[in-house]
């Protein structure tokens, strides 16, 4: 099955929202950005990277949570509540998820041919969280391979040195999953060869 995205132009007040919707596979993302007259000023992302793994997730699994959130966008817009809905930048939680957060600040080669270095920052509802734990898996599944771990800093801030074994070489990317009080997010992160 192929999966394309949504389009919808949604009127609220004066106001005509265009909300566009789509799946980025080769991030495990669903995308949704809400722009007026041709200037984005919302986006909501969803990780679908901890579902991969599961035997029975499809691509109709991934159409049907992308249908899922487009809907759930136009309604807000539709109630006027589109705010609540819609992530600050960098912000991408899990499918389902409950406000833990985890993005890629900044990747540092250093030079180096067997290592690079990614900076994290994780996030609850905003506010860096202390003592999340982070690891990093070679793959695009939850079952593979831990390479790496780290143990965020009093701002949620961590570093963590990525091996470039066979593996994240072929990929150019690495599975990240923090977690912190029972909750956690997982996303693809992709760095150049």
């Amino acid at each position: 099955m192929t999966i394309f995205g949504f389009n919808t132009d949604v009127k609220h007040g004066d106001t005509v929202y265009h909300v566009q919707s789509e799946a980025r596979k080769s991030d495990l993302l669903i995308q949704t950005l809400v722009f007026v007259k041709g200037q984005c000023i919302g986006k909501r992302g969803v990780s679908y990277a901890q579902q991969v793994s599961h035997p029975d997730f499809s691509d109709q699994a991934i159409h049907e949570l992308l249908k899922s959130q487009h809907k759930t966008v136009i309604d807000a817009i539709s109630e006027g509540d589109m705010n609540s809905i819609l992530g600050s930048a960098g912000e991408i939680q899990d499918v389902g998820g409950t406000g833990l957060s985890v993005k890629c600040v900044s990747i540092d080669a250093g030079g180096a041919a067997t290592s690079i270095t990614m900076h994290f920052q994780v996030t609850d509802g905003g506010q860096g969280v202390s003592g999340a734990q982070i690891v990093s898996r070679a793959g695009n599944s939850s079952e593979s391979q831990v390479i790496a771990q780290a143990m965020t800093d009093a701002a949620g801030n961590a570093a963590m040195q990525i091996p470039l074994n066979e593996e994240t070489r072929r990929e150019s990317a690495v599975l990240v999953q923090a977690t912190h009080g029972g909750k956690s997010a997982t996303r693809k992160f992709r760095f150049k060869k």
